[in-house]
Formats: structure tokens, sequence, C-alpha cells
């Protein structure tokens, strides 16, 4: 029978029904003793104890034995407590999860959203699950700088850091992309030139994006090809395919497009064609050498028209009076020193000077050279 501890106190002698004895009630059973007979076997408690781990609960005897009152369920609750606990951080793990997924699945169709109104979803794509897992951006950025399709399609900043520039943001690059298309329609050039890809890519502008041409740059080298070449007197494109071969009428745009040919070397090669392209207009000719030559010297497009235009009203004149008075041939080259102010010009001025008089001399009265261009002063011009 089991204690009822209520009932139980220090120094108290019970029975094995668990009454003090010498109460009332039914006594233990007896039991043998050394000669056979039987007699009481009554043991008395001193006390009780608890385990701790178990919080089962023993009664302590005087003879060192004890005896388990009742069952404790301490180790049992502790192992439910830490069941319930783990399963309620389970369950705040997973609606964490669920709700940084559902965070990030929205983040990740507003991305979709955004890139593909420029044609660029497909940079996203590969990402979805580190969106939805919710990296940082620094980590998104990385990632995603990193794809195939990422490096395609911005695919001019290798290039540029290849060349020592700095790669450009998204945005730079996209800005200078719309920049680029705004000044090719303004001046009417094919939409081939500009037209959009796979991802929004537009390949033919790589190239001045890997050589860091500006939307300033590009409008003055579009307006170099179209006013001073294509649309200009068709003289300029003549003496420019004279001048420079490798410059074809087919692709003078393409030449002055191309970022590999120097924008200040294009105008100087558009200035000499149309000190050329003067030369052709008045009926005469002239060299790339001697074109270059006035173009250092500062000759430009309109002075050339207009120098030349009084070589041509003088040079057949000079030419005959040179020849008729036995003097140095007045040629072309004699008259350009002059009417230019280029190396020479004080020496052609003299030759000129000379023969006029020659000519005022026999006939008594004004040079038909005199009188007419070579009389004049330079910016009109001898």
């Amino acid at each position: 029978m089991a204690i009822n501890p209520d009932k139980l106190s220090l120094g108290e002698d019970f029975g094995p029904d668990g009454l003090p004895i010498g109460s009332t009630g039914p006594t233990g059973p007896t039991g043998p003793t050394a000669d056979g007979a039987t007699g009481p076997t009554g043991k008395k408690a001193i006390g009780s104890s608890t385990d701790p781990k178990t919080g089962d609960v023993y009664i302590l005897y005087d003879d060192g034995t004890t005896e388990l009152q009742f069952s404790g369920t301490l180790e049992e609750d502790a192992k439910a407590a830490a069941f319930a606990a783990q399963q309620e951080k389970n369950l705040a793990t997973a609606e964490k999860a669920a709700t940084k997924k559902a965070t990030g699945q929205s983040a990740f169709e507003l991305l979709s959203s955004e890139f593909g109104a420029f044609g660029m979803g497909a940079l996203v794509a590969p990402l979805q699950q580190f969106i939805e897992e919710g990296i940082s951006r620094d980590e998104f950025v990385l990632r995603l700088r990193n794809t195939d399709a990422y490096k395609k399609r911005f695919a001019a900043n290798a290039q540029r850091v290849a060349k020592g520039l700095r790669a450009l943001s998204e945005a730079e690059y996209i800005q200078n992309e719309d920049a680029y298309q705004d000044v090719m329609r303004r001046y009417g050039l094919p939409e081939s030139y500009y037209a959009r890809g796979e991802m929004g890519r537009q390949e033919g502008f790589e190239k001045f994006l890997a050589g860091d041409v500006s939307s300033v740059e590009l409008e003055d080298r579009i307006q170099t090809a179209q006013k001073r070449v294509i649309n200009a007197n068709p003289e300029v494109t003549q003496a420019l395919k004279e001048f420079y071969p490798e410059i074809t009428n087919a692709d003078i745009l393409a030449y002055t497009l191309d970022p590999t040919n120097a924008i200040e070397n294009i105008k100087r090669k558009v200035t000499t064609a149309e000190i050329g392209g003067a030369a052709i207009q008045t009926g005469l000719q002239t060299g790339v050498t001697r074109a270059e030559e006035l173009r250092a010297a500062g000759i430009t497009k309109e002075s050339a028209q207009q120098g030349y235009g009084t070589i041509a009203g003088g040079l057949q004149r000079g030419s005959q009076l040179a020849s008729i008075y036995g003097e140095s041939p007045y040629t072309q080259t004699t008259a350009e020193q002059e009417v230019f102010n280029i190396a020479g010009a004080q020496e052609s001025r003299k030759q000129r000077q000379k023969i006029t008089g020659l000519e005022k001399a026999s006939f008594g009265g004004q040079s038909g050279l005199s009188a007419s261009a070579l009389a004049r002063d330079r910016a009109g011009a001898y």
C-alpha cells in the first residue's frame, strides 16, 4: 500500500499499512523468525526525498531502504515543453519564410515589370530565387552583374574597363543610349542605326559607349559628315575621295561615326577636302599636300572659295604675260602664295607686279592683270 504523505511525520513508527504502530486497525503481516516463529516486521520512516530530475518522491526508512511513493513528471514535462517550443519556433520560421517569400515575390514581380518595360526582363529572371530569399541589395547587384545576360546587355562596360575607363552605371549607360538615339532621330538617320534588339540592346551604340563618346561629340560627327560632306557641293566629296581613298562615298557617315577615327582628324580631312573642292569649283586643281598646307595655314572652306575665285580670274592672264616678257612662269602655285599669304607670298607679289609693270610700259595703260582680280587685296585677294 502506498503511504499517504499527509500522514507522514519524522520519528513516528509505521507499519506496512502506513498506520502508526499501536493505532487501531489491521496489523501488517508477520514474517518468520530465527526459530521459525512469526512476528511483526514493521520499520520506521525517517523522511522523504524528491528526485530533482524526474520529480519522483521516495520515502526513506531507518534501515536505509527507500520506497517510491509516486512518480514525478518533470522530465516528461521538460521534454514536452521543449517540443512545444521547437514547434512554435518552426512555425514562426515557416511563417517568416512565407512572408519573406511573398515579399520577395512582390519585389520580383515589380522588377520584372520595370525591366520588362525596357525589354530587359531576361536580366532579372535568373535571379528570382535570390530575390525571393530576400538577399541584400548589394548582393543582388553583384549577382546580377555576374550573369551572362547582364554582361551581354551592358557589353560596352567590359571594353571601357579594358581601356582604363570606369564602368558606367546602368542608369548612365541607358541615359547615353537615349541621348544617342535622340541625336540620330533629329538628324534623320535611318532607324537601323539605333534599332533595339534583345533586352533593349542597341548594339550600334556600344562603340560610342566603349569609346567614351558623348552625345555632343556624336552630334558634331554627324554634322561634319552630313552638312560638310554628304549635303555639300559634290566637288567636296570628289576631293575627299581623291585625297583619302580609304573614305569611300558609301561609308562617309560610317567613317565619321567610328570612334577609332578621332573627330579632330576627321575635321582636318574634311577641311582639306573643302579646300580641294573650292579649287575644283573654279576649274582649278590642287593636290592633297597643297590643300593640307593651306588648311594648316588657317584657310577655311569660305576663304578657299574666295581665294580660288580670285586666282582663277587672273591666272591665265598672268601666265600669258610672264610668257610674253620672258619672265619666270606665273603659275597657280605662285598665285596661291600671294592670295593665301603663305610662304613665298612676298616673292610672288613682286613677280606679279613686275609683269604687270611691263604690260603697262608696253601699252601705256593699265595692266589687264592688275585691273582684274590680281589687283585686289587678299580677302579679295591680290
